[in-house]
């Protein structure tokens, strides 16, 4: 039963990542750059920023039904989304953003071991340009992944303004980068704080450079 369980979800993964590809490329004219360079033998913690539902869908599209990602999402949405609660539970790993505790971290790192590719948005909310949170970079460190930064270019407004006006889009890939990269204080000296405030504003950096 969970072998027909695991391959009906492959499946419906398979099928929804194609149709979101169509989708996107007719309305927003999706352009993907980069996933013929991500390795099919490695994990990676994968981060982008998040300023609408659609990136969820410009996600699942850019990295194809060969490369299934597993999200992390915060548990708001089953009460915003109630009619895709069984999506989100089958393709994600639920966390309270609200009211974090060691259970949704140890979630997290459970997901980060379990699936090679676990998809983060350090910000947790569409909000434009909210601050990042440490999530990422811990689960990088715990799972001993590196971490691929994705940049989600809109020429346009974005979110889209409906009904008509969808921006052009490019979802790029970028090149894999490690916790350790991100690090240039002294531990001895700086406040821990202020080391890990600055490291996640270098990983969007990296996202917004990709």
């Amino acid at each position: 039963m969970s072998r027909l369980r695991s391959e009906l979800k492959t499946g419906f993964y398979t099928v929804s990542s194609l149709l979101s590809f169509l989708l996107l490329k007719v309305l927003f004219r999706l352009r993907i750059e980069g996933r013929a360079s991500v390795p099919h033998d490695q994990g990676f913690i994968v981060v982008a920023r998040h300023r609408s539902y659609w990136d969820i869908l410009m996600m699942i599209a850019a990295f194809g039904p060969r490369h299934q990602l597993h999200f992390v999402a915060r548990k708001g949405l089953l009460r915003g989304l109630p009619f895709l609660q069984p999506l989100i539970r089958t393709y994600s790993t639920v966390i309270d953003r609200e009211d974090f505790g060691v259970g949704d971290y140890r979630k997290m790192i459970a997901a980060a071991r379990d699936h090679r590719l676990v998809c983060v948005f350090p910000e947790g909310t569409t909000r434009r340009r909210g601050d990042a949170k440490a999530g990422a970079r811990y689960l990088a460190t715990s799972a001993d992944k590196r971490i691929l930064p994705v940049n989600i270019h809109a020429e346009g407004p974005y979110p889209p303004k409906y009904p008509f006006r969808f921006p052009r889009t490019r979802v790029s890939i970028g090149s894999p980068v490690r916790v350790e990269e991100l690090d240039t204080q002294d531990g001895d000296t700086a406040r821990r704080s202020e080391r890990y405030r600055e490291m996640s504003e270098r990983l969007m950096e990296r996202v917004d450079r990709a």
